[in-house]
């Protein structure tokens, strides 16, 4: 079976949409690729917030999986550099699987309008606390406890929503990395959550082998769109950007919200 056959086949059912979906969700990739390619990070955000307005939730999560994985695991680089920062965010990455498959355990795969409602306030709370500029920090002391939970609720909220930012992120950026190993240990989270989602996706019967393909061949629109990000990076001031990014994501989070009541 081709990609191409293993993409329709993973939306039975809508035979007739087949080709404006395939466009329409290339599209979503090439652009949540670009903003990836701009800011960092972003994709697997963007990717479920606006395939989120075309299909179940657990179908777009499984549509990021390999996209997701393999952007980040370009992130990661130099990997020289990843044992001794596992040293100090490892316990998070535990804290990330564990909390994950507890949630795909207890929760079963984003659907619904529960799932639809998670998604829109965890965009919503993301995209306010970005643009609050606001910085927090914490202490060396509390980091060996804090660490494994914001792991736990990350990787919870990661299985009913498909989306893994909240709260790891702001606590990877108050534990006073410098920036590259800013960068490398938002990829190590990045793609242990992944993994994680996958594995909870396939536990709950949410991740085939037509999901696999139809993933991998969203790969490539993710990579024009990283590389095309990258050039744009040049020209627009990131500020600039990342304010157009968490205002668009706050829209989109309002949008799933009132689609969810």
């Amino acid at each position: 079976m081709d990609l191409l056959t293993s993409f329709l086949s993973f939306f039975t059912g809508l035979q007739n949409q087949s080709v404006m979906l395939f466009l329409l969700i290339t599209l979503v990739f090439i652009l949540a690729g670009a903003v990836k390619g701009v800011v960092g990070l972003g994709l697997p955000t963007i990717s479920m917030a606006l395939l989120a307005l075309m299909m179940a939730p657990a179908q777009a999560a499984a549509l990021l999986v390999i996209p997701s994985l393999f952007t980040n695991v370009w992130q990661m680089r130099p990997f020289a550099g990843v044992p001794g920062l596992l040293r100090r965010i490892g316990t998070m990455q535990v804290g990330v699987f564990a909390g994950t498959l507890v949630g795909a355990w207890v929760l079963g795969a984003p659907a619904g309008h529960g799932a639809t409602l998670a998604l829109g306030v965890a965009l919503i709370a993301y995209a306010c606390w970005g643009l609050s500029g606001r910085k927090i920090h914490v202490p060396p002391r509390m980091e060996s406890w804090m660490s494994p939970l914001t792991g736990f609720v990350t990787g919870f909220i990661t299985a009913a929503t498909g989306v893994f930012v909240i709260p790891a992120v702001p606590f990877l950026q108050a534990l006073g990395l410098s920036r590259d190993a800013l960068i490398q240990a938002m990829g190590v989270f990045f793609t242990v959550s992944t993994i994680a989602l996958a594995l909870g996706l396939w536990l709950n019967q949410s991740y085939s082998m037509n999901a696999a393909g139809a993933s991998l061949l969203m790969l490539v629109p993710a990579l024009v769109g990283m590389s095309l990000g990258q050039r744009f990076r040049q020209q627009l001031p990131v500020a600039t950007f990342r304010k157009v990014f968490f205002v668009s994501l706050i829209v989109l989070g309002l949008y799933q919200v009132v689609a969810a009541m």
